[in-house]
């Protein structure tokens, strides 16, 4: 044996270096196959079914266990549903539509991007007309979406004179413009409150959307539902007429009295409402409902598809993961609306603030409010959990303006503030001019 090794060796040795490399080479893999003999699964079945699936790096996250909210199902809105009066009434033409007062440091894409609306959505619409990107404050922006989140039109009113629309047009908007030459005319409106607000307002000659202006400017002072019989309201609105007819209107200032104290709420230039002194009325909100901030574990996506079924599974709020037992708090202060265990979001809470906002918090351990509560900023509401349609222990949180899921990292949230300054001079001679026009008698 030895010999016959000594033998090949030797005529390995005398090969050419290209032959060995080769030869070598053939060994190696000859040796891999004779050592590595996987059993083969022969399938009866002589035509298998194979479905190849797709995934996008976004599509895999999602799929993660840490993903709070199944892609394959809606989440249930009608079981987390918000209670509704008479003040969430709206005007058909009013349903679906959106509204926006640009402020300090607002741009276009700023304003919509936090209603979930897409960048390149925001791009297509600010090349139709460039002097979008040069919004001014008090202007404001109304629009709707499409039923999968996408902008179906826009309008901006550039001035009390000038607004334009813009509607989609295949890809792209297509823009018109329209100029009222009317005449814009003060109207003051008295009233006494009988069987609701609404129904008196109604009676003394206000429109419903021209009810819901007031109803927003003065949300933070007032509690619309809990208004007396016998409570009185001066209303000053600058309507524009048109061959006779009313084409628009804006609030300017209101007045109510209830219980005998006097509430005001006046129009500034920035389209923002004040009180006679010049300090704001909203109330200050905190960004997260936890001492701390923890990991997002799941975005908010508005739009986000299920890459299966290619349906439509929105994500409408953000997934913070956090150790049960975790403390929540009110992020402002409110009304506790619901304090119940309802299927899918588990323990549940929402938080009414004035009229415009709503927030909601899922999959709670434990319930430390009642329905009907009144709460105050920072206060504890629950603890966090892993009830009802969770993969692991999180807080799923929402946040809702004028009833549009907003993302509540990026959301322009209330905060407390006032006009100083040469425009707190300019407001306050406002006043001296609105204020004697506000009477009861």
């Amino acid at each position: 044996m030895q010999q016959i090794a000594r033998a090949v060796a030797l005529a390995f040795n005398n090969l050419p270096r290209p032959h060995r490399v080769m030869l070598g080479s053939l060994t190696v893999v000859t040796l891999a196959v004779a050592v590595w003999r996987p059993y083969v699964y022969h399938q009866e079945s002589s035509s298998p079914i194979v479905r190849s699936i797709e995934l996008g790096k976004d599509d895999i996250r999602s799929l993660l266990p840490e993903a709070s909210e199944p892609i394959d199902t809606a989440t249930p809105q009608e079981e987390e549903a918000i209670p509704q009066d008479e003040l969430d009434d709206k005007v058909a033409s009013d349903q679906g539509l959106h509204e926006y007062v640009v402020s300090t440091g607002d741009t276009l894409s700023s304003i919509l991007n936090q209603y979930g609306i897409d960048m390149g959505e925001i791009s297509r619409l600010a090349q139709v007309d460039r002097e979008l990107r040069g919004l001014k404050i008090g202007q404001q922006l109304s629009w709707t979406l499409t039923a999968d989140g996408n902008l179906q039109s826009l309008t901006w009113e550039v001035s009390r004179r000038e607004t334009r629309t813009y509607e989609r047009s295949g890809n792209g908007f297509k823009m018109s413009r329209e100029t009222q030459k009317g005449d814009w005319v003060n109207n003051v409106m008295k009233g006494t409150v009988g069987g609701s607000f609404v129904s008196s307002a109604r009676s003394a000659g206000l429109t419903s959307s021209e009810i819901n202006a007031i109803i927003k400017s003065m949300q933070w002072q007032i509690d619309f539902r809990k208004l007396k019989k016998g409570d009185e309201f001066a209303v000053l609105m600058s309507r524009e007429m048109f061959d006779g007819k009313r084409e628009q209107s804006q609030l300017v200032g209101v007045r109510l009295r209830s219980g005998g104290k006097d509430y005001y709420s006046i129009r500034a230039e920035d389209g923002k409402f004040y009180d006679r002194n010049g300090s704001g009325l909203a109330k200050g909100f905190l960004r997260f409902p936890t001492t701390r901030q923890f990991r997002v574990s799941s975005n908010f996506n508005p739009r986000r598809v299920n890459p299966v079924t290619g349906r439509i599974a929105p994500h409408r709020g953000v997934d913070f993961a956090m150790p049960q037992g975790t403390p929540v708090m009110a992020v402002g202060d409110g009304e506790v609306v619901v304090a119940k265990r309802s299927g899918a979001a588990g323990y549940y809470v929402a938080l009414r603030h004035g009229r415009s906002y709503t927030t909601r918090y899922m999959h709670l351990k434990k319930l430390l409010v009642k329905s009907g509560q009144k709460v105050k900023r920072g206060d504890r509401i629950a603890l966090s959990g892993n009830t009802g349609r969770s993969t692991g222990p999180h807080l799923h949180y929402e946040v809702w303006i004028n009833n549009q899921a907003v993302n509540p990292l990026t959301a322009k949230l209330p905060r407390t503030e006032g006009l100083v300054g040469k425009d707190r001079s300019t407001f306050m001679a406002q006043v001296k001019e609105v204020t004697p026009q506000l009477r009861f008698d």
